[in-house]
């Protein structure tokens, strides 16, 4: 039987895309980030500062009440005018939805849980800038000390939430699978040996 055989009628190519187990949960785990996101940003402004706008919790974290109208990690949050929060959600939703466009093509988890750490998080900040007052996002996790006593920084790492760890842990997911993942997948694909449907 020939190559074309084998593969059958209903085989798919590479570039084919569609709904399996590997969509579902990076989508659902985009949805776990985006509620974990808003519920934990509920929790800072309406209990925990609700009456205040710093808490202490060790020597070197503590809890901070910072709107930012910048992306993550307060950068180009200087001198941000009121279009800022319109063009960075403008440039979120469009992330989004190649993302969503390579999630519908990639049969690997690895890249799908990256691509869904992403998206919850692009998600979650955009409601921000879209839907509070402030029209900028929620940051309170404040790291500080020695590790951070350079300039810029001058002891503190910048304010960052749930949705900004989110990002980048799918960023540096990404990265790690295109630059070892994908190149050993390329050479292996010669003899067969590359990941199967549904691996890592």
């Amino acid at each position: 039987m020939t190559g074309s055989g084998k593969m059958g009628a209903g085989a798919k190519g590479p570039l084919s895309g569609g709904f399996g187990r590997v969509q579902a949960f990076a989508l659902g785990l985009a949805a776990a980030i985006l509620i974990a996101d808003q519920l934990s940003k509920w929790l800072i402004l309406e209990v925990v500062l609700a009456e205040r706008r710093f808490v202490e919790v060790t020597s070197f974290f503590n809890i901070v009440l910072v709107y930012n109208r910048g992306v993550s990690f307060g950068m180009f949050a200087e001198g941000a005018g009121s279009w800022q929060p319109w063009v960075l959600s403008g440039v979120a939703v469009a992330i989004t939805l190649g993302l969503l466009v390579w999630l519908w093509q990639t049969r690997h988890w690895l890249p799908a849980t990256a691509m869904g750490l992403i998206i919850g998080g692009a998600i979650g900040n955009t409601i921000d800038r879209l839907f509070r007052a402030e029209r900028a996002v929620v940051d309170f996790l404040d790291f500080h000390g020695f590790l951070f006593s350079f300039p810029p920084l001058n002891g503190h790492w910048p304010a960052f939430n749930v949705a900004d760890s989110a990002i980048v842990v799918g960023v540096l997911v990404l990265v790690y699978d295109g630059l070892f993942l994908q190149p050993q997948d390329d050479t292996l694909a010669a003899s067969g040996e590359g990941r199967k449907q549904g691996d890592s």
